[in-house]
């Protein structure tokens, strides 16, 4: 099948064009039109565009200039010139700028056919060699794929006898020091292992250049080649923050020490292997030789923050918001003072205890699932403010450990709990759906989605239905007019409140405070 694009300004051209090749390539072919070169832009960068009929002269862009766009967008179209202007140095300037044929009006029957034909074959032959290059590029691929697996089954166990030179070679690899690190994902099915080991491998190669193994159990063996002037530890924070974006289960990285000798290569493996036992089941990521010492410089800050986290943690597990929310403060704000100035490494942190604290939610109640988390990585990436950050944190914080709760608890969810005795409470100055979640310190989104699950209704819904029904109960006690009445549960306005009241019930409030007090008199 080839889409082939028909443009010029005098639509008599585009409908005998039409019907000469509809006639002559039936089933072959899918026509698309357009009056201008704007359009015909437009068009071609949807993609899908094989073969362009251009007029030349055309009002706005002319079909020179289009020309020349377009195949700044896919120089493979076969751009077919129809114009009426017998000259050389459009015709030469046409296919200086790569236009296939140069047409000039009015046109054989035959020549439209024939050039059409021979558009054709250009077509194929170029596909034919986009599809040799992309199998090519996938057996390549899969070829690369088993030597990097073979290197690293070589270095984990069979160090000794290997002549790493070849390998270092073959991949391009110049020079050391390395390290190596183990990757390991916890909890992943069978039939997601093909495409979880996808991404691994475009997250890190997307980074550097560096030496990917298949899966060993749970865990991926990586070598990484590293100049002197790197930071081993942010590269190895960066891929971890890729990854948790992408893949929903527990990551865990571990990076052995630099080293010079390509025959250490096993013992470095073994170094970060038994680096990957010391991180919590949460996930996270351990670097050899990093840990500070309390005593060393920031080692002191950085275990106070280490003890602030893990009160943290115990609070979402235990499905206590009010304390998560506190130590969330806390834990920023330690953060801040100890690392500060240092703004990529505070957001690497933050995002990764929020990695952390989901896991732990989930760990508690598997239904949970914060479906804001895939935009935490554009939060955290556009914004540096403290308070923003700290705000931010704090309400996935409270989030995570409510959602700990309901499992725990077996009732409501706690913050929905909160939510009814506020507006139970404030029926006549209720603030809006933001005032109330930034009250209860969540986001709007999530306050949003919990009361649907929970109460089956919306905010606006489920307030609406708060207000009438406590007027219900004021009307039938008879002591206050009824504009005290919609005063009262949050209306000013008596007259909407009187047709939302007849909606509801069907009645008026006057015509249901009657029927409420005649009762009460004939009772």
């Amino acid at each position: 099948m080839y889409n082939i694009l028909l443009t010029d300004d005098e639509q008599i051209v585009v409908d005998s064009l039409s019907m000469i090749l509809s006639k002559n390539f039936e089933g072959q072919i899918a026509l698309f039109s357009a009056s201008s070169g704007a359009k015909a832009l437009e068009i071609a960068r949807s993609g899908g565009i094989d073969i362009v009929f251009m007029d030349i002269h055309m009002p706005g862009m002319n079909g020179l200039e289009t020309i020349s766009l377009i195949k700044q967008i896919n120089p493979n179209i076969a751009i077919i010139i129809l114009s009426a202007y017998d000259q050389f140095q459009y015709a030469q300037e046409a296919l200086n700028l790569g236009a296939f044929k140069y047409l000039t009006k009015p046109v054989n029957r035959n020549l439209i056919v024939q050039t059409a034909r021979d558009a054709m074959n250009l077509v194929d032959s170029e596909r034919g060699k986009l599809t040799d290059s992309i199998e090519l590029r996938q057996k390549l691929s899969v070829v690369s794929t088993m030597v990097e697996s073979d290197f690293i089954y070589s270095c984990v166990f069979n160090n000794s006898g290997t002549d790493f030179s070849e390998y270092l070679n073959y991949f391009g690899i110049e020079g050391l020091p390395y390290f190596f690190a183990c990757i390991e994902i916890s909890g992943l099915a069978n039939d997601k292992r093909y495409d979880v080991y996808v991404q691994i491998r475009d997250v890190l190669s997307s980074k550097r250049r560096c030496v990917t193994g298949s899966f060993m159990g749970d865990r991926i063996g990586v070598f990484f080649p590293i100049s002197q002037k790197e930071s081993q530890e942010e590269l190895i924070n960066e891929i971890y923050t890729l990854l948790a974006t992408r893949i929903s289960c527990k990551i865990k990285i571990a990076a052995s020490e630099c080293e010079s000798d390509i025959k250490k290569a096993q013992a470095a493996y073994n170094e970060a292997a038994a680096a990957l036992a010391k991180i919590p089941d949460e996930g996270g990521t351990r670097i050899c030789g990093k840990e500070k010492k309390t005593g060393e410089k920031g080692g002191s800050e950085d275990s106070v923050c280490e003890k602030i986290f893990a009160r943290l943690l115990s609070a979402v597990r235990s499905g206590n918001a009010v304390l998560a929310r506190q130590c969330a403060g806390d834990f920023c704000d330690s953060l801040f003072d100890s690392l500060s100035g240092q703004m990529d490494k505070i957001k690497g942190r933050l995002f990764e205890s929020l990695v952390k604290e989901r896991s732990a939610a989930t760990a508690a109640n598997q239904n949970y699932k914060d479906e804001e988390s895939a935009g935490e990585f554009a939060f955290f990436s556009r914004t540096n403010a403290r308070e923003e950050l700290k705000k931010y944190f704090s309400e996935k914080s409270v989030e995570c450990a409510s959602a700990a709760a309901m499992t725990k608890s077996g009732e409501e969810n706690p913050i929905v709990q909160k939510a009814r005795q506020y507006i139970d409470g404030h029926l006549k100055d209720l603030p809006s759906l933001e005032g109330l979640a930034e009250n209860l310190g969540v986001s709007p989104f999530y306050l949003s989605k919990l009361f649907k699950e929970q109460t089956g209704e919306t905010y606006i819904n489920y307030v609406t239905s708060a207000r009438l029904e406590k007027a219900k109960r004021l009307l039938s006690d008879g002591a206050l007019i009824i504009k005290e009445i919609s005063a009262g549960v949050g209306y000013n306005d008596q007259n909407y409140f009187s047709k939302l009241f007849r909606q509801k019930y069907g009645e008026t409030p006057s015509e249901y405070r009657a029927r409420a007090l005649g009762k009460g008199d004939d009772e």
